[in-house]
This record gives C-alpha cells, sequence and structure tokens, in this order.
C-alpha cells in the first residue's frame, strides 16, 4: 500500500500544498525518493516517465530552500525547453506557500539579455537546459557560487542529445559539497561513470513500470503507403474519438504539411518543431494544454517534457529511427490509469523499423486497417470534422511580473463587468509578462471585449483572442 504524504517528513506548508492539489497517496518514486532527499543523499533514481518524479526531487528542495536571500540554491538540468517550462511551473504549484519563490527558466528559443536581466534580479531556483545555462555560465550571468541542490532531468535524454561535455561542465561548476540527483528512464554507463565523479555515495532507486499500466495503452500498426497518409490520418481522427491527440512526424517540412492539412478541413490544430521561438512555443503548448487546439502535430522535440492530462491519442505518422523513441513517443498516452491509444504508420519499406520496435517491446503490435464499406470500398473520411475544439484561448499581456495570478483573471472574466458562466472558463495558464485564459468559443468574442473594457487587478491590460 502506497504511503501517505502526511507520513513524510514535510513542513505543514508543502503539505497544506499537496492537498489542496489532491495528491494523496504518493507514487512509488516519491514514496522512495523523497525520504531519501530530505536526509541528504545523492540520488540516482531510474524511472519511467509519468510516474510523478517532479514532485519526488521538487518537495525535497523547496524543503531546504532559503527565501532569505535571492540567490540561487537549486539547479535543475533539463533536455528541453518544453521540460525545463513544466517543470519550472510544478516547482512553482508545489512552492506557493514559500513567499517571495522565484523560479527561472534558463533554456533557448528566447532572448539571452532577456534572461540576463532576469538574472540580475536574483532566483532561488534556475531551471535550464544545458547549452544555455554553460552560456550564461561563460559570461558570468549565471553564478552557481550559492548552489546546494542540482538535478539532472531526464538525463539518459540529455546524453542522446550531446550534452555530455556540457553536463559535466556544469557538474564539475557547481560547488561541493552539495546534493545531486539524477532521474532517468534508462541507465546507461555514462550516467554510471558520470555519478562515480560527481556524486557522494549516492543511492539507487529503481521503479518498474507497474503491471497495472502494461496495458493500458492499446498499440496498432497500419500499412500505410506515403500518398495515403494523409487521408488515413484524417479517417483516424475521426474514427477514435479523443479530446487531444498527439500526432508525430520525423521532420519539420512533414509536421508543416500535417498541421496544413488538418487546419485546411477545420480541424483544431497547432505545430510543434525546433525552430519555433520561445513565445510561439508557449503559446501552441497553452493552447494544446487548455484544450483549445485538440490536435498537436510534433517532432521529436516534443517527445520528453510534454505532460497533458488526459491524452488519448498518440499517432505516428513517421516511424521514428529508433526504438527508443518509439516508447518515448509512445509513453505521452495511458498515464495514470488512464487508458490510451498508439497507432503508427508503417510503409512497406519500413518493416525492419517495425521488427526493431517490436523487439523492444518485447511484443507485437496489432495490426488494424481502415474499415471498407459495403461495397469494399475504404471507408473515406467525412468533409466536416467532427467534435472539434470547444474552447478558444485569450492572450492577456498581464502576468506574474504584473501580479496577476488565475483568480484575478477568473473574477474580471464572471464578475459584474465580465457576466461569464464559470463553466465558460477553462485552465488559466500566469507566464511572467502575460497570461493564458481559455473560455468557450460561444462567448470568447464577449470575453475579449469585456477584459478590454474592464480591469484586472486595477489596471488596464492588451487582451486578443489567439488564431
Amino acid at each position: 500500500m502506497a504511503a501517505d504524504f502526511a507520513s513524510l517528513a514535510l513542513s505543514p506548508p508543502l503539505l497544506e500544498v499537496v492537498a489542496e492539489l489532491g495528491f494523496t497517496a504518493c507514487t512509488e518514486v516519491q514514496e522512495k525518493c523523497i525520504p531519501l532527499l530530505l536526509a541528504g543523499c545523492d540520488l540516482v533514481a531510474q524511472a519511467p516517465t509519468g510516474t510523478g518524479k517532479t514532485a519526488a526531487f521538487a518537495l525535497p528542495m523547496l524543503e531546504k530552500i532559503s527565501l532569505a536571500s535571492r540567490t540561487p540554491t537549486a539547479l535543475v538540468l533539463c533536455p528541453t525547453r518544453e521540460l525545463s517550462a513544466q517543470v519550472a511551473r510544478d516547482i512553482r504549484k508545489l512552492g506557493r506557500r514559500h513567499a517571495g519563490l522565484r523560479v527561472l527558466v534558463l533554456a533557448g528559443g528566447e532572448p539571452r539579455r532577456r534572461q540576463t536581466s532576469a538574472l540580475e534580479e536574483g532566483a532561488h531556483v534556475i531551471v535550464g537546459t544545458p547549452g544555455r545555462l554553460l552560456d550564461h555560465l561563460r559570461r558570468k550571468d549565471l553564478d552557481l557560487a550559492t548552489i546546494r541542490f542540482v538535478v539532472l532531468d531526464e538525463a539518459d535524454r540529455m546524453l542522446d542529445m550531446g550534452f555530455e561535455d556540457d553536463m559535466q561542465t556544469l557538474l564539475a561548476a557547481a560547488p561541493t559539497p552539495r546534493q545531486t540527483a539524477f532521474f532517468s528512464a534508462t541507465f546507461p554507463r555514462s550516467i554510471e561513470a558520470m555519478g562515480r565523479k560527481h556524486q557522494s555515495a549516492p543511492v539507487r532507486v529503481t521503479i518498474e513500470t507497474p503491471a497495472s499500466d502494461e496495458h493500458e495503452v492499446k498499440q496498432f500498426v497500419m500499412r500505410v503507403e506515403p500518398e495515403h497518409k494523409l487521408g488515413t490520418l484524417r479517417w483516424v481522427l475521426e474514427h477514435h474519438p479523443h479530446e487531444s491527440a498527439l500526432v508525430f512526424a520525423n521532420f519539420k517540412a512533414s509536421v508543416a504539411e500535417i498541421e496544413s492539412a488538418l487546419a485546411a478541413v477545420g480541424l483544431s490544430t497547432g505545430a510543434l518543431h525546433g525552430d519555433l521561438e520561445q513565445f510561439d512555443r508557449d503559446r501552441v503548448m497553452a493552447k494544446f494544454r487548455n484544450g483549445s487546439t485538440r490536435v498537436l502535430v510534433a517532432t521529436d522535440v516534443a517527445a520528453r517534457g510534454i505532460d497533458i492530462a488526459g491524452l488519448d491519442l498518440v499517432v505516428n505518422y513517421e516511424l521514428p529511427s529508433q526504438p527508443e523513441i518509439y516508447v518515448h513517443r509512445v509513453g505521452r498516452t495511458g498515464r495514470a490509469g488512464k487508458p490510451g491509444i498508439a497507432i503508427s504508420f508503417a510503409t512497406s519499406k519500413e518493416l525492419l523499423k517495425l521488427e526493431a520496435i517490436e523487439a523492444a517491446i518485447g511484443g507485437s503490435l496489432t495490426r488494424t486497417k481502415r474499415t471498407r464499406d459495403e461495397d469494399g470500398n475504404v471507408a473515406a473520411p467525412t468533409s466536416a470534422p467532427q467534435h472539434d475544439s470547444k474552447m478558444d484561448t485569450l492572450r492577456i499581456s498581464g502576468g506574474r511580473k504584473d501580479k496577476v495570478r488565475p483568480g484575478d483573471i477568473l473574477g474580471a472574466l464572471t464578475g459584474e463587468a465580465g457576466g461569464l458562466a464559470g463553466t465558460d472558463v477553462g485552465k488559466i495558464e500566469i507566464h511572467d509578462t502575460f497570461s493564458y485564459v481559455a473560455v468557450s468559443r460561444a462567448v470568447s468574442a464577449a470575453a475579449v471585449a469585456s477584459l478590454t473594457a474592464g480591469r484586472i487587478k486595477g489596471k488596464k491590460f492588451r487582451v486578443v483572442l489567439e488564431k
């Protein structure tokens, strides 16, 4: 039986936040790692994606942070900008009883000068990608002298992406004694060697994939030649009910082609790839998280670091080059005990890739194909999209630096001036200088008008409807 959070040696403020967020029983990685990290141990934790590892290191980290001065106490390395942003959001959420807590993201895709200015203002927790962190370190913008807690999140993925030298340099630059924790889905020898060099008597924790989760994702494969892929994708999206679907392609050009084709038939679709600026990435992900975009088409920059509650469907429009990438892609769905479906397209030239994937997962993908009508013809997708998004996204030009909170936006929308029902308002995301809020499509124009005419926390902000 899983331990209760109340049984852990966490302070009352953190236990209050955990309770408010609806967490009761710990996951296995939290139950095993939190006591060790609270005790000051260095740690190497091998745990599958989606097991609650962020809280496993964030709660002990928050317990150890001193808020007395705005100097960095904790450093978290992540492989992608998306995961860095997700981890920072989770730390802020768990640390909302820590008055004045400042969590700063340092990752590519955002102007370096803006990050340098933010560093000058100070922060308690730094979360970022190895390349950008090292860049700031070499420019002397970032000072690690006060770091006491270092986490490498998805360490194996950072190694896969060629960050080993950067990781080694950053670990060597952080002062000792300190506490260092590695979290990784796999345990290559290079991580073991890095642990010997940069950790002190690390404790090894291994979390197996729960048996109850093994069949949560139904995995199918369809033989589809390139010229039929777009039509088959539309058929899949129509015949497999979903609130949100993630479609993977291998190249930016493929992502653009797919996104354009789906948008042309009226589907709420977004595209995510490595060439997007940070502002555009934030916008795309906010709309996907809040449900105003139902289908996200992405390259493997999104295979790690995207955590969407209730993701129903993953489609591999193109098979990945390596079986391990397939596992990461499919791991986006069927999480937290919820069922999911993964459908992969395989051309006649990709049978060896398919065999390698099946060998890696230790089983066969279920063969399936498009249904046929009474005359034996392959069923075509309908001309009109089915069950498209009922939400729109508004962007407000005020955020965390303006002291704007979700309750302020909700109040402005549902109060006397706004007049919206609470059921018309969806997810609210607060960023540093702007915010996103999902509202029912039927009232989105009225919401823009009321927020533009009114005030939030006594201030006027620009409000636009995100297309």
